[in-house]
């Protein structure tokens, strides 16, 4: 095809022929939503490095899950902020733990949302890393049998899906065998599968209170660089028994995102991370760009790589512009 017999401007001269042929539509089916919940009453307390996001006590969470659904966003992702911390991340685990006390709630109230668990330990460590230490190294195989029991117990309390995502080497494998011993095989599993040790996570640990005391953790998260390594984790999350495999963060890694899609017959979430949020936030709040427009470019430019679902904290804003 060549000019003049072809000019793609014939295409693009009105908003009716745009939509007539754009290649990738963004749905509010599309979105998972990232929530925040602490112990307490009446607690909404501000993240001040992300605008329009609360730590929520468990009153505040069943309100803010309620309005979530009534914009048709079919599933939420909880992540808990325990009273106590310890070296054994003790608050993962039981009935009184704030996420198995979160998901009940949640569900008893709004029982028409999937209702995700995050599955890490590192907001229940008093040292801040995602598994159980032996030193100052995080001990992957004695962290797999935490992992194990909190999953029962998440799924106990009515989680619909549960999501490890501390990349501890055979974190899908001891899940997936600890929620068949118990009963719970019809749970799946969503897998951070290419976790990436990122520099965008850092207003996520303002929010769960989770910043490592010591450390960083680029031992266990996967290198910024590798791309092939990134297909090896997935396929190991495969064939361990991922129903969902996951690429985070989902904006610098776009081009995994793609290869992902192209080599893995499975659903593929990304995840639209806090630091990616907190641009855009930041950029508009100083006049810079237009948020509307940069928030939902985002998105698209996350679905057009290949996403199925995407978990973001734009989820509300972008379905309000959907519906």
């Amino acid at each position: 095809m060549h000019y003049p017999e072809y000019r793609p401007r014939r295409l693009r001269q009105n908003e009716n022929f745009r939509r007539m042929i754009r290649e990738t539509t963004l749905t509010v089916n599309d979105f998972i939503y990232p929530l925040f919940v602490t112990f307490g009453k009446n607690v909404k307390k501000p993240i001040a490095s992300m605008p329009g996001n609360f730590q929520l006590s468990i009153d505040h969470l069943v309100k803010e899950v309620k309005s979530a659904r009534d914009l048709g966003i079919p599933a939420v992702i909880l992540f808990g902020i325990p009273e106590t911390k310890d070296e054994v991340a003790s608050g993962a685990l039981g009935d009184k733990g704030i996420i198995q006390q979160a998901v009940k709630a949640v569900k008893d109230a709004v029982p028409d949302i999937l209702v995700i668990t995050d599955l890490c330990l590192c907001e229940y460590t008093s040292h801040g890393h995602c598994g159980i230490l032996d030193g100052h190294v995080v001990d992957n195989d004695a962290t797999l049998q935490v992992l194990g029991e909190t999953a029962v117990s998440q799924a106990k309390a009515g989680a619909d899906m549960v999501a490890p995502s501390g990349m501890m080497d055979g974190q899908v494998l001891a899940v997936r065998e600890a929620l068949d011993e118990s009963g719970y095989e019809h749970v799946p599993i969503m897998a951070y599968s290419a976790k990436y040790a990122s520099c965008f996570y850092g207003p996520f640990r303002d929010a769960a209170e989770s910043t490592p005391q010591f450390g960083d953790r680029k031992a266990y998260q996967m290198d910024p660089p590798n791309s092939d390594e990134a297909m090896r984790e997935i396929t190991l999350d495969v064939e361990e028994g991922a129903d969902i495999i996951m690429v985070k963060p989902a904006l610098p890694y776009l081009d995994i995102i793609r290869r992902a899609k192209e080599e893995f017959d499975l659903p593929l979430a990304a995840y639209n991370v806090s630091g990616e949020f907190a641009m855009i936030k930041a950029a508009a709040n100083l006049g810079w760009i237009d948020e509307t427009r940069a928030m939902m470019e985002a998105l698209i430019s996350i679905k057009r790589a290949g996403a199925d679902m995407i978990l973001t904290y734009f989820a509300k804003d972008a379905a309000k512009l959907i519906v």
